[in-house]
């Protein structure tokens, strides 16, 4: 019998189906993946110890990529175009979890994606860092699909 290990978390890649630049997966952290419910309380009259708390509706978290800043990038483009243009067009997009051997270990699949905020890293002279560049997307909903 085999023992299970969990899954090492550095290596993934973030797939836009519009871009077909191969930089454009490639991502130094993804953060943002998280669901919960929105409760409303309910007071039962004459119950003191405790209220109920229901769930109403369910919530997600902004995605939240960085990576060292590309020069030319589709996914800069698309974000841009939101900001400069106004033109907002919702994208879906994957995050993909890989196993040692390059093959998807889980697939969250991330719906209606739209760009909220691009945010670079300081420049400095006294410094020697790369330039980090944040990018921040509002979506509806993730699916999530093993192998």
């Amino acid at each position: 019998m085999v023992d299970y290990y969990p899954p090492w978390g550095f290596y993934y890649r973030v797939e836009f189906g519009f871009s077909k630049n191969k930089d454009d997966v490639r991502f130094q952290t993804v953060s943002g993946l998280s669901v919960e419910y929105d409760m409303e309380e309910y007071k039962e009259g004459g119950e003191n110890r405790f209220t109920h708390k229901l769930p109403v509706r369910t919530k997600y978290a902004d995605l939240v990529l960085k990576r060292g800043m590309l020069t030319k990038s589709e996914v800069f483009d698309w974000f841009f175009r939101a900001f400069r243009d106004r033109d907002f067009k919702p994208t879906d997009l994957n995050i993909v979890l890989l196993n040692e051997k390059g093959e998807p270990l889980r697939t969250w699949k991330v719906a209606h994606a739209v760009p909220r905020k691009w945010q670079v890293s300081d420049l400095n002279a006294s410094e020697n860092s790369l330039v980090i560049e944040t990018l921040e997307l509002s979506y509806r909903y993730f699916t999530v699909q093993d192998r």
